[in-house]
């Protein structure tokens, strides 16, 4: 983890197949958002997220607004990232863990973003921190042991 990322993992009580068909369906995003920004995905976009797949969310945080993402890393199964208008990325990392459980890393990585310096100054590393582990928290509790 670089200084430009926030990262957090936790161990999940399902396979890495499972999970990641979660995550590449944007309509499915809100139902693990902690942060309490995401809110539905845009019409108009893939039912499933592959490289390159541009879908766009409803989001709010204070105000509501849209935001269009891009998906710039993509290992079925294992890997998903998609990018904001800024560059930054949002990353999630899948590893068997034994006995159909997944290791899940999420990962706020701002190394990428037009502006880094910018974002590390403002509270958004440590609210995304915080969201992430709300995040996983919630994907935990979406799959019980």
């Amino acid at each position: 983890m670089g200084n430009r990322q926030v990262s957090r993992t936790a161990i999940v009580a399902a396979t890495p197949e499972k999970i990641f068909g979660l995550l590449a369906d944007p309509a499915q995003h809100p139902l693990i958002d902690g942060s309490g920004t995401v809110r539905a995905a845009q019409s108009g976009g893939p039912d499933r997220l592959t490289l390159g797949a541009k879908f766009g969310m409803d989001m709010k945080m204070g105000a509501s607004y849209k935001i269009l993402n891009t998906v710039v890393e993509f290992e079925e199964g294992r890997l998903i990232a998609w990018r904001h208008f800024n560059g930054h990325r949002w990353r999630w990392r899948l590893e068997p863990a034994g006995d159909g459980r997944t290791e899940v890393t999420e990962t706020f990585d701002w190394s990428t973003a037009k502006f880094p310096l910018a974002i590390s100054l403002s509270p958004f590393p440590r609210k995304n921190a915080q969201g992430i582990e709300k995040t996983l928290a919630r994907l935990t509790e979406l799959y019980p042991g």
